[in-house]
């Protein structure tokens, strides 16, 4: 097999290269397991491309930060720009060409792609990269993949890796009539990590803590440092204090999903001669990102995951100890160039105590947006091939938020109207206001509002200040004025532009009103929040308890913003909900913004 272009440093993977082509040649179903920084994401499609193999290679990445870097560093082997062999395709952008043999993809293009063509003409390979994060989108996108494979595609292949999940369970998923998947295991890490643990900090010392483990490793050891922590709040308080401690010589970088791209490509780059680097990110740095440089990680030992509430329908951001997996994943970013050094906020006692791995999203996340790619996939949940089932108490709110929404039938079969919002790049809710708002005439309010709550606040509440108004984010998103204590994020602003653009394009198809009479901004926003929010109406009781009388029936007491956190924080697509109801349980504050 020819490796002209594979660069020459070895890596543990290098070892089971052939073992790959050759299983996807056999039988077309390959699990690849490897631990962090074998080299799976940008050695093996190289390598396939390589050997031959038919039709083109679709690479799946959970993140578009980590697709955007593979893409680079795929088509920078080849010596190429991104476009020509390698291509790149996320919600925000499109490089490929009719030379694009290598397409990296995140996971909710793939799903889009699978809807409109489960054929997948001209793919030959799937490849479904880092799939131990267990992202709704990849399970559904595998599942779908699968059930292509068994009725009409019977020569796509489909490559499943993973430097955690066990193989052999992933391998059962994969078995088919003809026979088992093949597994392959690369042993051996390309460098070694030395691990230490330390004692666990408060959460209001946090920032000074790893500030001084940051200083102290950096004294005493050679490299960059990655720094881990749960969300952008720990970020922005961490970056404060460690500019104010490090010499002008060592440069802070932050990185996590809500930075433009330039700036995420400015935490990857290396720092400028005789400097070093300090990267504090989220977790979208454990896996798929090399870092070059970095032979220090420090992890704050937390994650920051979304609790979705049958009950109530809510969903919510908790902080929680990050995974044994997820440890082992970060502490092996330290160890992808050269022998490493991580350092555990933690006590190494209280280490076996923290759950294996990750919970899967399909067990605890708002399912409303799944169901509806289930329904217009036209299989039944319990034939689909998932690692895990939905949570049934999630699944049955998920259809009946549907039923509400008029996208199931009394039957539990898709609509029309289903169909529409499934073609819409956000939340079903969120694809109800859309749809309904172009058809009465406010299109333009539909997609701002969409913009809004489909992302980060735009607006940053100083203490003691409440302003729960999502008028006050269409202000802040106009460029008009805001409350006193109401600051603008500039980032979280273009950000939310660049959506509306995006969402404008969804849209042109969705009939119109022929014409439309002007309604005031507040009625509109409220009028339109209501549509995708219809069991969420609530009429006014009065008395001193001050209750409402919420839809179907339940009674509910108003919500009251905490004074010393942001009060509302819009939410992502996979579970938004109205800046007026949302309250984060952990009391932290932050949003539910992409990582």
């Amino acid at each position: 097999m020819p490796r002209d272009h594979v660069p020459a440093t070895p890596l543990p993977v290098d070892a089971v290269l052939d073992d790959v082509a050759a299983g996807l040649r056999a039988c077309g179903r390959v699990v690849l397991e490897a631990p962090p920084g074998a080299g799976k994401t940008t050695r093996v499609p190289l390598a396939l491309l390589a050997d031959g193999l038919e039709g083109r290679l679709v690479l799946l990445e959970p993140r578009r930060v980590a697709a955007r870097a593979a893409a680079q560093r795929l088509a920078g082997s080849l010596g190429e720009a991104v476009g020509g062999t390698v291509g790149l395709t996320t919600r925000d952008e499109r490089r490929t060409s009719r030379d694009t043999r290598i397409e990296v993809v995140t996971e909710g293009v793939l799903l889009r792609r699978l809807q409109r063509d489960p054929l997948l003409e001209g793919t030959g390979t799937l490849f479904f990269d880092e799939f131990h994060e267990r992202n709704l989108e990849s399970d559904l996108a595998l599942a779908f993949a699968l059930e292509t494979r068994a009725t009409v595609r019977d020569d796509l292949r489909v490559l499943v890796a993973s430097a955690t999940l066990d193989g052999t369970r992933v391998a059962a998923l994969l078995a088919a009539d003809d026979g088992p998947a093949v597994v392959v295991r690369a042993s051996g890490r390309s460098h070694p990590v030395a691990v230490e643990h330390r004692d666990r900090p408060a959460p209001r010392d946090l920032a000074v803590t790893i500030t001084e483990t940051v200083i102290t490793a950096m004294a005493d050891l050679d490299g960059d440092v990655l720094v881990f922590l749960p969300g952008t709040g720990e970020i922005r308080r961490t970056e404060r204090v460690l500019r104010g401690r490090v010499p002008a010589t060592v440069e802070v970088r932050p990185l996590h999903g809500s930075l433009p791209p330039a700036d995420q490509d400015r935490a990857l780059a290396p720092p400028a001669p005789g400097h070093r680097k300090v990267v504090l990110a989220t977790d979208l740095a454990e896996s798929s990102l090399t870092i070059d440089g970095v032979r220090i990680v420090v992890d704050a030992g937390l994650a920051r995951e979304p609790r979705f509430d049958a009950r109530t329908g809510m969903t919510g951001l908790v902080t929680v100890a990050a995974s044994r997996a997820a440890a082992d994943q970060r502490a092996g970013r330290a160890g992808r160039t050269s022998p490493g050094h991580a350092i555990r906020l933690w006590p190494a006692a209280e280490h076996p105590a923290r759950d294996a791995f990750p919970r899967p999203a399909i067990r605890t996340d708002d399912l409303t947006g799944a169901a509806l790619e289930v329904a217009a996939w036209g299989t039944p949940v319990g034939d689909l091939a998932l690692l895990d089932p939905p949570d049934p108490a999630g699944w049955q709110r998920a259809r009946t938020t549907l039923g509400e929404l008029g996208a199931l039938d009394g039957e539990g079969r898709i609509t029309g109207h289903g169909r529409a919002l499934a073609g819409l790049p956000v939340h079903p809710r969120l694809g109800h206001l859309l749809v309904r708002g172009h058809a009465v005439g406010l299109g333009e309010a539909a997609v701002e509002v969409a913009a809004v709550l489909a992302d980060r606040d735009p607006v940053r509440v100083e203490p003691g200040v409440s302003v729960a108004d999502l008028g006050v984010r269409i202000a802040a998103l106009r460029g008009t004025a805001t409350p006193r204590g109401a600051k603008v994020r500039p980032g979280a602003r273009e950000r939310l532009r660049r959506d509306m653009v995006r969402l404008r394009r969804a849209c042109r198809e969705l009939p119109r009103a022929s014409r439309t009479a002007p309604v005031p901004d507040d009625e509109a926003v409220g009028a339109l929040v209501a549509l995708g929010w219809p069991d969420r109406v609530a009429s006014a009781r009065g008395g001193r308890a001050r209750r409402r009388d919420a839809a179907g029936g339940r009674r509910r007491r108003p919500w009251r913003p905490r004074s010393t956190h942001p009060p509302c924080r819009a939410a992502r697509p996979r579970g938004p909900a109205p800046h007026a109801r949302r309250r984060r349980r952990d009391g932290r504050g932050g949003g539910l913004a992409r990582r």
